[in-house]
């Protein structure tokens, strides 16, 4: 089945690209912002002769034609500078991250490039030894990163650091040989996939201009539109997608610092007015359904427009699935007239493919908790659905790109979100199970808003599954999650019993990754009792929870209680003579007594070991903290007091019935209170309602 869009058509004009439309821009308004780093900025003009001296210098270094460049540098308000600058030059960009190190570093080997632009702490953190030749961004930095100066719009913009400076911005001397129009084939971007060994994925100037003319016919973009993007800069949504503002005449709202925190968000979007702003799930989630109500405890969907974000007329999400009434409930949170969009396409055509809002719905839709609708097909792009897999065709008339993504192409002609392959979970038998139906299915649960559905390796059998789930954004922040028994009465009915999961893990928030996605990578692993775990730890699948050094610990403390109950034994006719003195108990009964003697020793030994080491494995069961206490003492006491009740007992008469008294009251009666803390402590149950582990299910087979 396919569904596409001829609205535009590639290669109409062969001799544009992204970049002749940002110098259009600069040369007819050169005094409009271009970029807004808090306090700091350039305008278009500004912008331009950067990019232009920045170029100047890649070309006197020797840069091949179609070269590619990777760019790595904090400051976001130089990396536009440095993303231009090598479009001018005649080459081609790659996006670092310099958030993570590591992540960065396996970018330039999966990218290969000629030349790395940098900083000097970004190369000593990125440099591996044998990469691309290093040209230091902040070597001038006065002449391409220096603090933004105000300037009138008809003043000439700064001279060059080896020119004069009384020259227009846009003078033919000035311009760079690198920017004649490259053919529309050439590689202009190299993205990056979001997985966990990135992949390098060339776009062409022809799609990334396709890409920026399809956004524009459906976001009707205008230059008084303010864009913020709030995911990564090596993401695929900001590498190919600060076109949307800087080829339309619009301003690109940056990070003063290196990338946005949560907080932050907010406070930008309010003070520098921001109309567009493009994050993923969770991000559009923090911003108008968490810190705009924290603490509030009226349900999201029943409240108004936040004031904060009354700049925001467009609130594109992508990155990863969004659900009917999580697009409902953010189009709530803005004022009337606002649109929110559902974005969808991968890093082969340029981010983008697919496109949904709510008013394509033809009619209203049950169940609107477990769909997720990525509607029709953005302009120039057509979406094929071959044997489930959602395929995209780009603009550029190349073959259909497989997104790895399941979909199905329904009546109303809207397509509809399936699930990802990659997370298929292989069940006991060879079957291979598509979580993402049982996942909507699991979030149709009132109480839950998120859920991952997951297959761990357990000790009775491979791949039990596992449901991790946590509340709905913005909702009461202490609201109980169902535990496995109400979730499995939710379910019945709606999906297999054999695809229902067996252990239910309560997060606050889902993890995810610098790209927006879920990420399953990240999700904790349960919490298995101790022989559990040394079954499991044989196959090497629980990483660090392995117990290796557990049961190495766990050995020592036991010889360390042996060696205690041998120093007991000996301790034990110096401290009450006579009390084991068994040189009248005829044979087998003097061989039993000396047995339960060396029995109470050895358990004063271990209780010892257990009263200085037992506490911390105690804390992870995550009972209470006074509960636990209370345990630990009660456990070290069932353990301890063998040893001297027995011999105070043997010393003491019959009938002396003051010293039978105390003993009774000094340790019968306490053995009884220990037993019953013990007791409580095992039939108690987590008190976070948001732990990590479900105790009503630790891989049981019911």
């Amino acid at each position: 089945m396919t569904q596409g869009s001829e609205s535009v058509r590639f290669g109409k004009r062969t001799t544009d690209t992204v970049l002749h439309r940002f110098e259009q821009w600069a040369r007819d308004t050169p005094g409009a912002r271009a970029l807004i780093a808090g306090p700091d900025g350039l305008t278009y003009g500004e912008l331009d002769a950067r990019a232009d001296r920045l170029a100047q210098r890649l070309l006197d270094s020797d840069l091949p034609p179609g070269a590619l460049v990777a760019v790595a540098t904090a400051r976001q308000t130089e990396l536009l500078v440095a993303l231009l600058a090598v479009l001018k030059a005649g080459g081609s960009y790659a996006v670092i991250d310099v958030v993570s190190p590591r992540s960065g570093r396996r970018q330039i080997a999966a990218a290969e490039p000629v030349v790395l632009l940098t900083d000097a702490a970004q190369q000593a953190a990125l440099e591996n030894g044998g990469g691309p030749r290093v040209i230091r961004l902040d070597a001038q930095a006065a002449a391409i990163g220096g603090p933004r100066t105000e300037q009138p719009p008809d003043a000439p913009a700064d001279g060059p650091a080896d020119g004069p400076a009384d020259r227009p911005a846009d003078s033919p001397a000035d311009r760079v040989p690198g920017a004649a129009a490259p053919p529309a084939g050439r590689t202009a971007a190299v993205l990056f996939t979001g997985a966990a060994e990135p992949r390098a994925v060339p776009v062409s100037h022809g799609l990334l201009l396709a890409a920026h003319e399809a956004w524009a016919e459906v976001a009707r973009p205008t230059p008084q539109d303010r864009h913020l993007f709030t995911v990564g800069t090596d993401v695929t949504a900001f590498a190919a997608g600060w076109t949307r503002a800087l080829c339309s005449g619009g301003a690109l709202v940056l990070s003063p610092r290196s990338a946005w925190q949560p907080g932050d968000v907010r406070t930008a979007v309010e003070t520098d007015r921001v109309t567009v702003l493009h994050t993923d799930p969770g991000g559009a989630a923090r911003l108008l359904l968490e810190d705009a109500e924290r603490g509030t405890l009226a349900p999201a969907a029943h409240r108004g427009a936040d004031p904060a974000c009354r700049s925001l007329r467009l609130l594109a999400v992508s990155g990863d699935r969004l659900y009917l009434d999580e697009q409902a409930t953010l189009q709530v949170r803005l004022r009337p007239g606002a649109r929110v969009l559902n974005v969808y396409g991968p890093a082969e055509c340029a981010g983008i493919g697919a496109w949904f809002e709510l008013p394509q719905l033809p009619h209203p839709l049950d169940d609107a908790e477990e769909i997720s609708l990525l509607g029709t097909a953005l302009p120039g792009f057509r979406v094929e659905v071959r044997g489930g897999e959602i395929r995209l065709v780009p603009p550029d008339g190349a073959d259909a790109v497989p997104t790895g993504d399941l979909g199905l192409l329904r009546e109303d002609g809207l397509l509809e979100y399936g699930g990802r392959l990659r997370d298929r979970i292989a069940l006991p038998g060879g079957r291979l199970l598509d979580p993402y139906p049982v996942e909507s299915a699991i979030r149709s649960h009132e109480g839950i808003g998120a859920v991952i559905l997951k297959g761990v390796d357990g000790p009775r059998g491979p791949r039990r599954l596992v449901a991790y789930v946590a509340p709905p954004p913005g909702g009461p922040p202490r609201a109980p999650l169902p535990d496995i028994e109400e979730l499995r009465d939710h379910l019945a009915g709606k999906v297999l019993r054999e695809e229902c999961p067996r252990t239910v893990i309560r997060l606050r928030t889902l993890p995810r990754t610098t790209a927006g996605q879920e990420d399953r990578d990240a999700l904790p692993l349960p919490i298995l009792p101790a022989a559990a775990r040394s079954a499991g730890s044989k196959s090497g699948k629980y990483g660090s929870a392995a117990p290796v050094g557990e049961t190495s610990a766990g050995c020592a403390a036991g010889c360390g209680g042996v060696a205690l109950g041998f120093v007991a034994l000996i301790l034990t006719n110096l401290l009450w003579p006579g009390s084991t003195d068994l040189t009248g108990v005829p044979q087998p009964w003097a061989f039993l007594f000396f047995v339960l003697y060396l029995f109470e020793c050895v358990a004063f030994g271990i209780g010892v070991v257990f009263l200085f080491g037992g506490r911390a494995r105690m804390l992870r069961q995550r009972r209470g903290p006074s509960l636990t206490v209370a345990a630990h003492l009660a456990v070290s006491y069932l353990l301890l007091s063998w040893w001297p009740q027995d011999n105070f007992y043997r010393l003491a008469a019959k009938q002396d019935w003051p010293r039978q008294a105390a003993l009774v009251y000094a340790f019968n009666i306490p053995l009884m209170i220990a037993g019953v803390v013990v007791a409580a402590y095992v039939v108690s149950k987590p008190a976070d309602p948001f732990d990590f582990h479900d105790p009503t299910d630790d891989w049981p087979d019911r």
